[in-house]
């Protein structure tokens, strides 16, 4: 086959030929160039212990210093030329330091390789990354503490099945997804502990022969300690895959919220109104008011979801220690990473800005049905009787008021009487919603008293 014949057949993106289309499948710069900030604070940072150590000489040092300070300024000014011909972030920034310094620049490389360096800058990536989560984790859990402590005694239906099962207090509810993002922050702040380790210093994957300090650049760079094992140092990517994980089960809890939201924003139940902030209205609907941040939201987990799929599926078949198919785990987590920041952030806002409508909701916490449970409890604790008979009498009731087109509390004490004798007007302190929450006074239930002191409890953890 001609050269000409392959070209046609490639079409014009590779019409340079094979090495066209090597140069375009091996280079990385199109999206590792995010790393660069992470990329020269670990050739400072590897520089200054090759000066401490006596490997390179002060006046090296100091030129690759002030080099390395100068391709910063460059990259953060717009003003750096990326170059796809030097595959990624780690050759540009060391061509473009040999520009400007010289030989030394090829010095700066001395007991390292890009099987470590590029695991450095994607550790110290990522380990922002879980900073800004923390962060952003913070201040949704704060957002919904507001709206817990202000609803605390607000009733509103609670569900099962999507179906009216016992009332709750809204405060309550709120309560519920700070338990969710709690326990997302917790896996964030294990997650980054764990990873702490500086694989600078591995090299290829043997380690080196120079007489480096690891414990030194480690510190530099805030880590906690050196990695025990090159291997491993220059081939694990657990810390990605644990942050594609972490962001996952977030993701799955934003979604189930921002469900949520969009079903009480709905004209069928108004129990919320989402802000114009992060509402859309309708192209030819004027009525409509689309709780558009939420649904996308809720579609973001599936780009999380599957870049954690991805990298699993990237690493599970590489022996050690790095095959170029690393190279294939920045996307996934920096589009990842994007979309996870950028659904916090939008449910942070729309929390803050969101307005419990506390008629609709006592309106709806009555409906259905929702103290019958609080009856079978009274005959339990009053009458004495099996939990059996209490469940099977409360049904006969509550398909009585259904043939009287009435909710329990509007039967009267005769009616009641026919289910069990032994009935008595005490019943009724127990049928409305508002008994009903203050009586489930359990630790972690929806009583006032209890969401009151759950916000309080958890006040303090995020202080």
């Amino acid at each position: 086959m001609s050269d000409k014949t392959a070209n046609a057949m490639w079409g014009g993106r590779f019409a340079a030929g094979p090495d066209a289309i090597m140069e375009a499948i091996n280079a990385s710069i199109g999206f590792d160039q995010r790393m660069a900030s992470q990329d020269i604070a670990g050739s400072r940072a590897h520089a200054a212990m090759l000066g401490a150590t006596g490997i390179l000489d002060d006046k090296d040092v100091e030129a690759i210093r002030e080099g390395l300070l100068t391709v910063l300024s460059e990259i953060e000014g717009g003003t750096f030329a990326f170059s796809t011909a030097l595959e990624d972030i780690h050759m540009n920034v060391e061509a473009r330091l040999k520009d400007l310094i010289g030989e030394p620049a090829g010095r700066l490389h001395t007991g390292r390789s890009r099987n470590d360096q590029v695991a450095t800058d994607f550790k110290l990536w990522v380990r922002d990354q879980f900073d800004a989560a923390e962060g952003a984790l913070l201040s949704l859990i704060a957002a919904l503490l507001d709206q817990a402590e202000a609803g605390a005694d607000w009733v509103m239906p609670g569900f099962t099945h999507l179906q009216t099962a016992q009332p709750v207090t809204w405060g309550h509810h709120m309560m519920a997804y700070v338990e969710m993002f709690g326990r997302d922050l917790s896996r964030v702040r294990d997650a980054r502990s764990r990873m702490n380790e500086s694989p600078l210093g591995a090299a290829a994957l043997a380690g080196t022969s120079f007489p480096i300090d690891r414990q030194m650049t480690a510190g530099a760079l805030g880590f906690d300690r050196p990695s025990a094992n090159s291997l491993d140092a220059v081939s694990d990517r657990d810390f990605a895959l644990e942050f594609l994980s972490t962001a996952s089960i977030c993701a799955m809890h934003l979604s189930r919220f921002a469900e949520e939201l969009v079903i009480w924003s709905s004209a069928q139940f108004r129990f919320v109104t989402l802000s114009d902030r992060f509402s859309t209205g309708s192209s030819i609907m004027p009525q409509k008011k689309n709780p558009d941040a939420a649904e996308l939201i809720r579609a973001k987990v599936g780009r999380i979801y599957g870049a954690n799929t991805a990298l699993m599926m990237v690493m599970k078949g590489l022996p050690l220690a790095y095959s170029k198919d690393m190279q294939e785990d920045k996307e996934q987590v920096f589009d990842a990473a994007d979309n996870w920041m950028l659904a916090l952030a939008a449910m942070d806002g729309m929390v803050r800005d969101m307005t419990a409508n506390r008629e609709s909701l006592a309106a709806a916490a009555g409906s259905g049905f929702s103290t019958a449970t609080d009856l079978a409890d009274w005959l339990v604790r009053v009458l004495g009787l099996p939990f059996r008979d209490a469940h099977h009498i409360t049904g006969s009731l509550v398909a009585l008021a259904e043939t009287e087109g009435c909710d329990l509390p509007d039967l009267s004490l005769d009616q009641m009487k026919t289910a069990h004798e032994g009935i008595t007007e005490g019943v009724f302190d127990v049928l409305t919603v508002e008994n009903s929450v203050a009586s489930r006074t359990s630790y972690g239930g929806t009583a006032p008293t209890q969401v009151r002191a759950q916000v309080a409890r958890w006040r303090e953890v995020i202080a």
